[in-house]
């Protein structure tokens, strides 16, 4: 029987089609979903029989789960992998809603795999991993968010095969196995996703896809992230001072610990764009063999925020600053003092007071530093 077509381009409203795909599922069929990818195929994870429908289409893949598990962003990773790696999540946060698959392993007790119905969860489970994705196209997110539970998909293509990128491919290819299509047109990359694998510390390209592997080297970086009040003194200081000693620790110049895996920035939660370093953060940093005549201040922003992976504070007052308007970033933001110290603020005072800064700075760091060691990528 020829499934339902709804083409999205053409409807007034598309809550109609979210409710539709929505009720589709519910009954155990299966609909096909547009994504910013290629088409794929999905199934609520509650109904056994439209799991092994779907299951039935997808190719095999060595060592690899049959079926992807949805999720609704990257929040929800840590629900299904709880040991997932720093560099894990970091592409996570950075890459979803996008064209990533994540493989991880399952080995974790309370991970939501095990509360699946066994069909489902020998589905998602091949060779001891799952595989993870939060397709970035707002129809299926927008029906995820409706559904009681998750969805899996399948995408019927092969490793090597061209991808179902259009509805008429879903027609073509998959059409038994799906009851209702949602036509999207082509889909914008028209490539496969990049599929990776992760562990405790790095990670590897199981399928190569639209997303590079030069390009996801710089997403699993870790980036720290100073913050002050004008971004012309402490953080600037305080990103000069930390290049120095990671350069130390990584063996390297402080211009190259960004190919060791270590983004360094500094924003000011009062800061305007283009402002240079103080006079006396240029001559401070000058005596230690730094050079922030090419700082330019940059305000701290919501991309900022989202993207760090630490965010150290030079006062109490910056890190309530920063919890007020981006409470979700509670987990990563601390004073640079591990002993919840304000660090001194030289603005206007002389040269002396910068070098006092700085050697505040300098000892925070030292004290920080080993917490590093097991978020910073192999290279």
């Amino acid at each position: 029987m020829r499934p339902m077509v709804i083409d999205l381009r053409k409807t007034e409203d598309a809550r109609d089609v979210v409710h539709r795909a929505v009720q589709t599922l519910a009954e155990g069929r299966s609909v096909a979903f547009p994504t910013e990818t290629d088409y794929v195929i999905a199934s609520s994870v509650r109904d056994e029989v439209a799991v092994s429908r779907l299951v039935g289409i997808t190719p095999v893949r060595e060592r690899e789960p049959r079926l992807t598990l949805a999720l609704k962003s990257a929040d929800e990773a840590l629900d299904w992998a709880p040991r997932l790696s720093a560099v894990g999540r970091r592409i996570a946060r950075r890459c979803w809603p996008g064209p990533v698959s994540i493989i991880v392993a399952d080995d974790h007790p309370e991970s939501l795999v095990h509360r699946l119905p066994q069909v489902a969860r020998e589905a998602v489970v091949g060779a001891g991993r799952l595989r993870l994705r939060v397709p970035g196209h707002q129809m299926l997110a927008d029906c995820m968010r409706m559904l009681a539970g998750p969805v899996v998909l399948a995408e019927p293509a092969a490793p090597g095969e061209p991808p179902l990128v259009t509805a008429e491919d879903v027609l073509s290819r998959a059409h038994s196995a799906v009851s209702l299509v949602i036509d999207d047109g082509r889909a914008r990359y028209a490539q496969p996703a990049s599929t990776i694998e992760v562990d405790d510390r790095d990670f590897r390209i199981v399928h190569q896809g639209i997303v590079s592997q030069e390009t996801l080297r710089r997403l699993s970086s870790l980036l720290v992230l100073f913050v002050c009040t004008g971004n012309t003194c402490r953080s600037p200081m305080a990103e000069a001072i930390f290049r120095q000693l990671m350069a130390e620790r990584l063996g390297c110049g402080p211009d190259e610990i960004e190919e060791h895996g270590v983004v360094v920035a500094s924003a000011g939660v009062a800061a305007w764009s283009g402002g240079k370093a103080s006079d006396g953060a240029l001559a401070a940093m000058a005596e230690i063999g730094s050079d922030l005549s090419g700082h330019s201040s940059q305000p701290l922003t919501e991309n900022l925020i989202r993207q760090a992976d630490i965010i150290w504070t030079m006062t109490a007052s910056h890190r309530a600053a920063i919890l007020s308007q981006f409470p979700e970033a509670g987990g990563r933001v601390a004073l640079l003092s591990p002993d919840r110290l304000d660090v001194l603020d030289p603005i206007g005072g002389p040269v002396a007071t910068y070098r006092k800064c700085a050697q505040q700075i300098r000892e925070h760091l030292l004290a920080r530093l080993d917490t590093l060691e097991n978020v910073v990528p192999r290279r």
